[in-house]
């Protein structure tokens, strides 16, 4: 994940660079990673059908191939269509398979206990990468330029990743293992049992099948306003602290705190939702979300640095603690051997709702010259994503550890 999902976000490195290089506008240039996340959604639904079929091995030295590829190609860049070839469709269908989607679609399946702590983990490796492989590769943009930093780690992806992805497996039951590590029970012992619901547990949950439940369509829209959030406070949140007068080192700053925040976030929270239950940790992460759209309406009227640091570590330590638990919604509902192609179709709608946030976000300024209404179209966007979620009701299906008294009583 450190590896993985930081060498997409690299782009963001490389476009001044480019723009500086080739004088080609900015949207023209831009468009090739948008292009590359309109694409990483389209094939979402396609991986989780593959790792249902093939597992993880196959999925993820895939994923290497095409982002190590692109990211060797693109120093070759001379027309537009090249960034859009390398960069969008080649590190973008990448990205799937090593980023959050692909890890959600087997890690669920090692651990019931510690689901959510277990993923937290994983997942905290993101903002470890933000901060130690962006600033290593900013730095040889500046000595050797943007060609040599994007043949770099694209070797990285490729010399790093691809023997350890072999390590992996769909399940610990395939290597004779069990979820948490945990001992084969006795004959006289009573396995534990997390299912709630055992009619729809016992169901065998095919995609066809899933679409026609409510709760599949709760999880999808849950999920859409999820990522709508995130992407929409990400991508507009620096430049709207330079419009309202904060300096360039501030804006930079509350970027990064909110990457290296998240890191004990999502472990906590991911922690947290194996005690309280999944629907909790969302709630409370949309929460975090909340006070961070409130607190960037609130800098508006009021630019002080003590609501930056609210605006930062609401969207940090709260805020980022859904992709804890992205995988683990899911399973927990679908949870059977087409889980992978349920799950890629969940996530197609949230990536949507990731590219749907900043757009929205900025159409909305550039209609009111402001942006006090998209902000709060992000409140109210972020009460619907936990409603969602609290409709979908995992809770129903299959209780977390540290509510399993509850369910057996």
């Amino acid at each position: 994940m450190r590896i993985g999902v930081n060498a997409r976000t690299s782009f963001s490195l490389f476009f001044p660079p480019i723009v500086d290089e080739f004088g080609w506008e900015r949207g023209v240039t831009a468009g090739a990673f948008s292009f590359g996340f309109l694409v990483s959604g389209a094939v979402s639904p396609l991986i989780g059908r593959m790792m249902d079929r093939f597992g993880p091995r196959a999925v993820m030295e895939l994923g290497v191939a095409l982002m190590a590829g692109g990211l060797l190609l693109a120093p070759l860049t001379t027309r537009p269509w090249h960034l859009y070839l390398t960069i969008g469709v080649m590190v973008g269908s990448g990205s799937v398979c090593l980023g959050y989607s692909g890890q959600s679609l087997f890690l669920p399946n090692w651990f019931n206990r510690r689901r959510g702590l277990a993923m937290g983990l994983a997942f905290a490796g993101v903002g470890i990468g933000s901060i130690t492989l962006l600033p290593w590769a900013q730095h040889m943009i500046e000595q050797t330029g943007w060609r040599t930093a994007c043949t770099a780690i694209g070797i990285v992806v490729l010399v790093v990743l691809a023997p350890i992805n072999l390590l992996l497996r769909k399940r610990p039951e395939d290597i004779g293992l069990r979820p948490d590590g945990d001992a084969a029970p006795s004959a006289s012992a009573k396995p534990v049992s997390y299912i709630v619901d055992h009619d729809w547990a016992g169901i065998d949950w095919t995609l066809s099948r899933a679409v026609r439940t409510a709760r599949f369509w709760w999880l999808a829209l849950g999920y859409f306003c999820g990522l709508y959030i995130w992407y929409a406070v990400q991508v507009h949140q620096t430049k709207y602290l330079l419009d309202i007068g904060f300096s360039p080192s501030v804006a930079v700053w509350a970027l990064g705190a909110v990457s290296l925040l998240g890191i004990p976030g999502q472990i906590v929270l991911g922690h947290l939702s194996d005690r309280l239950g999944r629907e909790w940790i969302w709630t409370a992460s949309c929460m975090g979300f909340v006070i961070c759209f409130a607190a960037l309406i609130a800098l508006a009227q009021i630019p002080s640095l003590m609501l930056v640091y609210v605006m930062v570590l609401a969207q940090g330590v709260l805020g980022y603690g859904l992709t804890s638990i992205l995988g683990a919604v899911v399973v927990e509902i679908f949870q059977g051997k087409h889980y992978g192609s349920i799950f890629g179709s969940v996530m197609l709608a949230a990536l949507a709702g990731g590219a749907a946030g900043p757009w929205l976000t900025g159409l909305l300024h550039d209609l009111w010259g402001n942006y006090t209404i998209a902000f709060a179209i992000g409140i109210a966007v972020s009460g619907l994503s936990a409603f969602a979620i609290w409709m979908a009701s995992p809770r129903k299906i299959r209780a977390v550890a540290g509510q399993l008294h509850r369910a057996q009583g």
